[in-house]
């Protein structure tokens, strides 16, 4: 009996919320009524799509609810609401999963209301009922369970009336990839447009700078060459000097945009050079699950292209992406950590090539844009190639970059 009663308290609890979401949803149609009639003018088509974020929430709570009820989680689909006010209204307007979410809302203003009453009433005759009952017969309840199979039903009609139909939860899912992808694209852009005023400056006040330089150097030497053979021979001393500053200058440039070691030893021998150069301890792994190679640091591979000798090697631009993932990584860790110690994992893997840097800093990163230009430059780099970056970085430690970079082998 006393089981009975928990689980009718449980099931009344949940259609007593149902029944306070149904009068949110009946204060949502008065709601609704107004917005229709302002979006006939300029003031209702910015009310609309603020209107419907505000019945998805509700809907949202009612696949929470149900999905606590029925342990099963009840899906979503919605078209995006972004982009400029005329965009959003036709979004909110057309959109199936707010039509779905405009009926469920509309049936549960009344049988949310309806089946909380009966509860009610359930309750008042369950409590003396089913205790003479159980105390004559020594059977369960007759009258409580009803109570559970009420909050059932609500639940079943919850789930039937918001679950997506496949259609639209495909509509949904491609429109949500091409806003990522809109996004990616423009995070892509945005790092194009950066390296490109970066190689710009490089060039500007390093390379040709020098080059200048030298051209002035030589001049005067020419000018000098038949009258004081001497300075000539100094001046073309100091432009031979220069050319080789312009040299080096255009390597720094050059490694900036594909480093050379990436071509020469591949990513793991490139990984290893970046850790020996970090200023760090580090302690470089690399994984070839698919062959099921484990190699240390000192293995076979400083020199191998692949990741293992059998393996073909990833496309370029993404050794390159985590090559720069890795050296932007053991950089924030040598200047902001505080570490003395970091490791870098590279693991091939079916679906593409899994980078992880850890540190035993201080911790306290940022994710996100507030992350810092380092951080944001490389999530950007990241999401070109259409791939994700996770940071954990608690105050006190560790910090752990972990990188998946899709890829076909």
């Amino acid at each position: 009996m006393r089981e009975a009663i928990k689980d009718a308290a449980r099931a009344w609890f949940h259609l007593l919320t149902g029944a306070a979401l149904a009068i949110l949803c009946q204060l949502m149609a008065g709601v609704a009524l107004f917005t229709a009639f302002l979006t006939l003018t300029v003031l209702g088509a910015g009310v609309l799509p603020e209107s419907v974020l505000l019945l998805r929430v509700l809907a949202g709570a009612e696949r929470r609810r149900t999905a606590a009820r029925t342990g099963v989680p009840v899906p979503a689909a919605y078209l995006p609401l972004e982009g400029p006010l005329p965009a959003r209204v036709r979004t909110a307007v057309t959109d199936p999963g707010t039509h779905r979410d405009l009926i469920w809302a509309a049936a549960h203003a009344v049988y949310g209301v309806a089946l909380w009453c009966v509860s009610l009433v359930v309750w008042v005759c369950a409590l003396p009922v089913d205790g003479v009952w159980a105390g004559l017969a020594g059977n369960r309840p007759v009258l409580l369970p009803l109570i559970g199979r009420l909050a059932d039903l609500e639940a079943d009609w919850s789930r039937a009336l918001l679950t997506p139909s496949p259609s639209a939860a495909r509509d949904a899912a491609l429109a949500a990839r091409v806003e990522q992808l809109t996004a990616t694209r423009a995070g892509a852009v945005a790092a194009h447009g950066a390296e490109l005023r970066r190689i710009e400056r490089d060039l500007h006040d390093g390379a040709q700078a020098r080059l200048v330089a030298l051209s002035m150097r030589i001049g005067l030497a020419k000018r000098a060459y038949d009258s004081d053979p001497a300075t000539a021979r100094a001046l073309l001393d100091d432009a031979q000097e220069q050319a080789e500053e312009a040299l080096a200058e255009l390597r720094h440039v050059v490694r900036g945009i594909h480093p050379p070691i990436l071509t020469d030893r591949g990513l793991t021998g490139a990984v290893r050079a970046l850790a020996a150069s970090s200023g760090l301890e580090v302690d470089v792994s690399v994984v070839d699950p698919l062959s099921s190679d484990p190699l240390s640091a000192d293995g076979p591979l400083a020199t191998d292209g692949p990741l293992s000798k059998d393996s073909p090697r990833a496309p370029a631009a993404v050794e390159a992406a985590a090559y720069f993932v890795v050296a932007e990584a053991l950089t924030n860790a040598a200047k902001h950590s505080g570490a003395a110690r970091a490791s870098v994992a590279l693991s091939r893997r079916p679906a593409g090539l899994s980078v992880l840097v850890r540190d035993e800093g201080r911790g306290g990163a940022e994710a996100g844009e507030r992350g810092g230009s380092g951080l944001t430059g490389m999530r950007r780099r990241v999401a070109a190639l259409d791939g994700t970056v996770r940071l954990t970085s608690p105050l006190g430690g560790p910090t752990v970059i972990e990188v998946e970079l899709p890829c076909v082998w």
